[in-house]
């Protein structure tokens, strides 16, 4: 059963999660590997600073799953691969999920595995794609009892965004993606914070009840990434999902610290801010 594993992700007392992404190396893109070069130190990191999940791809999970012992974060599998972050993009832009994506998360022991579901502005065949991936996945995942997190994508024009496909945070769009996730199967659905915070309700209602983790996106500072937090919490998240402002942040074991209180523990940003410079690697 998929809740067997989902005990290991969301903390028991606060029944929420903190997952931190790791898997940016898997889209081929050089600025996504910005300060997690050196993946075994990255994730000695991370271990100590003992988030509840850390999510890497196939080639990097067996780094996390071999070091010996109980207290460390739980396994969260990325599945599928796509070119979609280019700018120019390629001639020929895909998606496709890795063959037996389920069973290999089964033999690294992972708790939920991850794949998107993407909108890009004039190119339905990547959200065709990622369907197709989506049903193939879903039904392995039953067979299996792997909880299958999806991650609905709504990204601006990359003409427009000036950098690759960047984040597109209207709630309508948002709201009608992430519901599309919740009819496909999903156990867990990842998504974007919407450009008001005040609407993230809204978002919460259409997944029902499917618990909802909240991206993070590229990096902010750390207030605006601690209020942003509390706001989508208070609106009815049930965890998040940050990668850069974790691994790229001076001080990865500090912020973990913070996002932990704020997430288990119900502290303010303020006082989360304060336990940052207190907390070192």
């Amino acid at each position: 059963m998929s809740q067997f594993r989902l005990n290991r992700l969301f903390n028991p007392d606060s029944g929420r999660a903190l997952d931190v992404a790791v898997d940016h190396g898997f889209f081929g893109e050089s600025s996504f590997i910005s300060g997690i070069e050196d993946m075994d130190a990255v994730i000695t990191t991370l271990i100590g600073a003992n988030p509840d999940a850390v999510q890497l791809t196939l080639g990097q999970a067996r780094i996390l799953q071999r070091v010996p012992g109980k207290q460390k974060p739980a396994l969260v599998l990325r599945t599928d691969v796509a070119n979609v972050y280019g700018n120019p993009l390629d001639a020929h832009i895909f998606s496709h999920h890795l063959p037996y994506a389920i069973e290999e998360a089964v033999r690294l022991d992972a708790v939920a595995v991850c794949a998107n579901l993407m909108h890009l502005p004039g190119r339905p065949e990547i959200r065709e794609a990622n369907i197709q991936s989506i049903m193939a996945l879903r039904e392995q995942a039953t067979r299996f009892g792997m909880p299958l997190m999806i991650e609905p994508l709504v990204m601006q024009d990359n003409v427009k965004a000036g950098g690759g496909y960047m984040v597109d945070g209207d709630t309508d769009k948002i709201v009608t993606l992430v519901r599309q996730a919740k009819e496909l199967g999903a156990d867990l659905i990842k998504a974007d914070p919407t450009d008001n915070v005040a609407d993230y309700s809204r978002v919460i209602t259409v997944a029902g009840d499917v618990p909802v983790l909240v991206r993070g996106g590229g990096r902010v500072d750390d207030r605006t990434l601690l209020e942003r937090t509390v706001a989508v919490l208070d609106q009815g998240a049930s965890g998040i999902v940050y990668g850069r402002n974790i691994v790229q942040h001076p001080n990865p074991a500090g912020i973990t610290a913070a996002l932990m209180a704020v997430l288990h523990k119900g502290a303010s940003a303020d006082e989360a801010l304060a336990m940052i410079d207190e907390t070192h690697a």
